[in-house]
């Protein structure tokens, strides 16, 4: 099958596990809270992300590189998180 370019001004699906956040009427909105809720989403990764590479039964040095990368990538997603909700605190503080 060859390849098919989208139509101009149709975005691909976003993922149905990871909806972006919403506020409702009632909830304060600016970038300290966006800030916090998208460390929140990087620190639900970094959970799944180790959750994933516990649960794997696959053994061997091809795994154990494996659940080393991943490891990797869920601390750099909490090092993140953490960095984020850094800046949502000093944007707070301004």
């Amino acid at each position: 099958m060859p390849y098919r370019r989208r139509p101009p001004g149709r975005r691909t699906p976003r993922s149905p596990h990871l909806p972006a956040p919403r506020p409702g009427a009632d909830v304060p909105t600016g970038p300290a809270v966006a800030l916090r809720a998208h460390a929140a989403a990087l620190g639900a990764h970094a959970e799944r992300l180790r959750a994933g590479a516990e649960a794997l039964e696959w053994t061997g040095p091809e795994a154990a590189a494996f659940h080393h990368r991943v490891q990797q990538l869920a601390h750099r997603c909490t090092v993140a998180a953490r960095s984020l909700t850094d800046a949502a605190t000093l944007l707070d503080a301004r």
